[in-house]
């Protein structure tokens, strides 16, 4: 399944339900399944946000996939929108976000030559944090604040979400703790790290666009094989495939697990290839009015403008 949250909206512009953001599944004719009315229609019971689907395991799960399967001719009115008529948030706003900094190994060589980081491969996986409010969804704005920085940049990642609770797991059953894979963009403020710490740089209001779906584990074949990319102003600046990462998404699981406990819903933001726009000669970096594309392979592309925040 490819899972979002979305609003959908009548012909006047009022949102439909007065529904604040409804679990719904993205179908390859491009229209959105709106659960919660299948659920009700069928009389059984259903999560109606992403959050709360996460967080019910396998057995919500099951109930969706079996609702999906239904003949098409058999939904009720009200449960299918057209992709155009609806507009997409971010999937769910996570308990934490756990970013990779480094797991490329030409953005190491990059990184140590335009950020003053080390020019050796980092040992065991560099972790930080960015937080829930960071978070933003497809076509949402990103913030640039020229009072606050001059240096805003792009990283196209892939996004693990966590879908059993995860406490010193081994290697070998991380993959038993995902629930599924979506896109973040991990926007930095280059010029805002502070004594090497990057918390700041990176979890500002709108530094962390997610979706613009949830494909859940079944849906991708090989998260180790996909191709990522990221476009501004449809310019390609980011070209790579995630088997190019130093640490693989099991070891992350694993290393992060050893000390903190993964909670359904917590995103694992598994770090950026090269073509960041500190790293290019001269650097780049975005402006109000920028365009910014993340695409990753078997997930689709999430869409951002860069908007003047002062």
């Amino acid at each position: 399944m490819r899972l979002l949250t979305f609003t959908a909206t009548a012909a006047t512009g009022t949102t439909v339900d007065g529904a604040a953001g409804r679990l719904g599944a993205a179908e390859t004719d491009g229209t959105v399944v709106d659960l919660a009315v299948l659920a009700r229609h069928a009389g059984v019971p259903l999560p109606h946000d992403l959050l709360s689907f996460v967080q019910a395991g396998p057995a919500a799960r099951e109930t969706a996939r079996d609702l999906l399967a239904a003949a098409p001719a058999d939904r009720p009115a009200g449960a299918v929108h057209r992709i155009e008529d609806v507009s997409l948030h971010a999937p769910l706003r996570p308990g934490k976000i756990i970013g990779v900094g480094l797991n490329y190994i030409e953005h190491v060589e990059e990184s140590s030559r335009s950020l003053d980081t080390d020019k050796d491969l980092p040992p065991r996986p560099v972790l930080f944090g960015k937080p829930a409010t960071a978070v933003t969804g497809p076509g949402a704005p990103i913030l640039h604040n020229a009072d606050l920085t001059t240096q805003l940049d792009w990283e196209c990642e892939l996004a693990v979400v966590i879908g059993r609770t995860a406490f010193r797991v081994s290697e070998e059953a991380a993959y038993g703790h995902i629930f599924g894979f979506s896109i973040l963009n991990d926007i930095s403020a280059r010029d805002q790290r502070r004594s090497g710490q990057w918390f700041f740089s990176k979890g500002q209001d709108s530094y962390a666009p997610f979706g613009p779906v949830i494909a859940t584990r079944d849906e991708i074949r090989d998260p180790m094989a996909l191709d990522l990319s990221l476009r501004v102003n449809g310019v390609t600046k980011q070209k790579s495939n995630t088997r190019h990462m130093l640490f693989p998404i099991a070891r992350l699981i694993a290393d992060i697990s050893s000390g903190m406990t993964l909670e359904p819903g917590d995103v694992i933001a598994t770090g950026s290839p090269s073509g960041v726009g500190a790293g290019m000669v001269p650097p780049q970096f975005l402006h109000p009015g920028d365009t910014v594309e993340a695409t990753v392979e078997g997930i689709g592309t999430l869409t951002n403008p860069v908007v003047d925040a002062r």
